[in-house]
């Protein structure tokens, strides 16, 4: 009866997994493209709104920027991050409380980790943060430049500067370019750092289980159950260290957004005031 359970159970597990991020993933790109879309709509409205010097400071190319930069990266962050924070966050807690109901002095060695990844979690994620608010900025002067040959096209051609525009553009692409791969390096910066630490930690723990082996203080047989329920657990953590970029990307373009929609326009609608009325 086992032989048929055993196998019957692993592929009802794995289908309730498979539905369930299926159906939890449908959800969050429902409302992560919900949330910018009414980010947009706000936006538009405080643009409409807006009297012609606050419009005038900022050019149209980092408005355009706001919308699709800042908006598809925060629409990234709703729709990924906290589905994945929710999912990683799960397995590490049954994976962790797994670890303690075997033996507790392991499990509370082998949770040294866990403060060493924050600690370079944090450390890039301020960096990521740094680095995405710069990428945005030449983002933004790409398309106000970008907008700005389209409309001097005519002129460009007149006055015979194509050679100078295109060295111009070349300049603000290439600055692109670097901001883009220096931000690149920074997220696949924590993979290597993470591999260190978890090659220390694990080599660490061995030597450490092996003394209580020694002592009879645990079988053999729960030591490889451990250690398997302890590298599953390291995969998580590396996977929250990610995340934890991911919303410092989120919310740096998050508070650039925000920016837009709570300027305060000069001039004001005074509904109080009579209505203009002209004479004919």
């Amino acid at each position: 009866t086992m032989a048929f359970a055993i196998p019957f159970a692993i592929v009802l597990a794995f289908s309730v997994k498979g539905l369930s991020l299926y159906f939890a993933r449908t959800i969050t790109i429902r409302v992560g493209h919900e949330i910018c879309k009414e980010l947009q709509v706000e936006m538009t409205s405080n643009i409409l709104l807006s009297d012609a010097h606050t419009i005038e400071s900022k050019h149209s190319g980092k408005y355009i920027s706001h919308y699709l930069y800042d908006i598809s990266t925060l629409n990234n962050l709703v729709s990924a991050g906290i589905l994945n924070l929710m999912k990683d966050s799960l397995t590490l807690i049954v994976l962790v409380s797994l670890m303690f109901y075997q033996n507790w002095k392991l499990a509370c060695f082998a949770i040294i980790m866990m403060p060493c990844a924050a600690i370079v979690a944090k450390s890039l994620g301020k960096r990521i943060g740094k680095v995405t608010s710069e990428s945005a900025e030449i983002s933004a002067s790409l398309s106000s430049y970008v907008s700005e040959m389209i409309k001097a096209s005519r002129m460009i051609k007149i006055y015979q500067q194509e050679k100078f525009e295109s060295d111009r553009s070349e300049k603000i692409l290439d600055s692109l370019k670097n901001k883009q791969i220096k931000m690149g390096f920074v997220m696949v910066r924590a993979q290597p750092i993470m591999e260190v630490i978890t090659g220390i930690i694990i080599a660490c723990f061995i030597y450490y289980t092996a003394i209580m082996v020694s002592t009879g203080e645990i079988e053999i047989n729960n030591f490889f159950s451990f250690l398997t329920a302890m590298m599953l657990a390291y995969q998580p953590i590396r996977s929250l260290a990610t995340i934890n970029m991911l919303f410092y990307q989120g919310a740096a373009a998050a508070e650039r957004i925000f920016g837009v929609i709570d300027t305060q326009s000069t001039i004001k609608q005074i509904d109080s005031l009579p209505n203009l009325k002209i004479h004919k």
